[in-house]
């Protein structure tokens, strides 16, 4: 049976001899605690995820959201560029577009490709539900350096969003918050 070697006392060098005797003074009357005989529970640590699940959900994430979606056809926007999902209620969105929600994180696409974007997005979003982000901005551009003057990833963007289950609603941020080279994302609330 081997033995812990005792416990040697760590006295910070910070604290002076003056220091020390006021807390021994302060401590003085102090006795040990009652042995209470419960079992202290061991400390939680998380499992190791491995790294081919790791990569393997990186490819599902990767490959879950389409180009091909019709936006117009398959889900209901407005011309401000706003949506809902169905039972989120008609002021939701009013109230996003109005700033009544702090936006809380954001992550700027320019500069990136097609599918570059997609794997960020989708990072984006599930990263700001693992930290219980409920407003974010999206930077997609006004694409005025794309070929033919053309938004590239605006569109796409709104269609990637309308199959994301987390986001409830977005609109396009008011021009104090990115205009028409942004959305504001409403985020499901992280489950507890």
């Amino acid at each position: 049976m081997t033995r812990n070697p005792p416990r040697k006392s760590i006295q910070p060098a910070l604290l002076g001899e003056d220091d020390r005797a006021l807390f021994r003074a302060a401590v003085a009357d102090a006795r040990p605690l009652a042995p209470h005989g419960r079992i202290e529970p061991p400390r939680y640590r998380p499992a190791a995820i491995p790294n081919q699940f790791l990569r393997d959900e990186r490819e599902a994430l990767r490959d879950s959201l389409s180009d091909a979606i019709d936006v117009d056809s398959l889900l209901e926007t407005d011309a401000a560029l706003s949506f809902r999902r169905h039972g989120i209620p008609p002021d939701t969105v009013r109230r996003l577009r109005r700033g009544r929600w702090v936006i809380q994180s954001e992550i700027d696409l320019h500069g990136l490709r097609s599918d570059e974007a997609r794997v960020a997005i989708q990072q984006f979003i599930h990263a700001a539900r693992a930290h219980d982000r409920r407003c974010v901005r999206v930077i997609h551009g006004k694409g005025l350096s794309s070929p033919g003057r053309e938004p590239v990833l605006k569109r796409k963007v709104l269609g990637w969003l309308m199959q994301m289950d987390d986001v409830l609603a977005f609109c396009q941020a008011r021009p104090c918050d990115g205009g028409a080279g942004a959305l504001v994302v409403l985020l499901r609330a992280a489950r507890r």
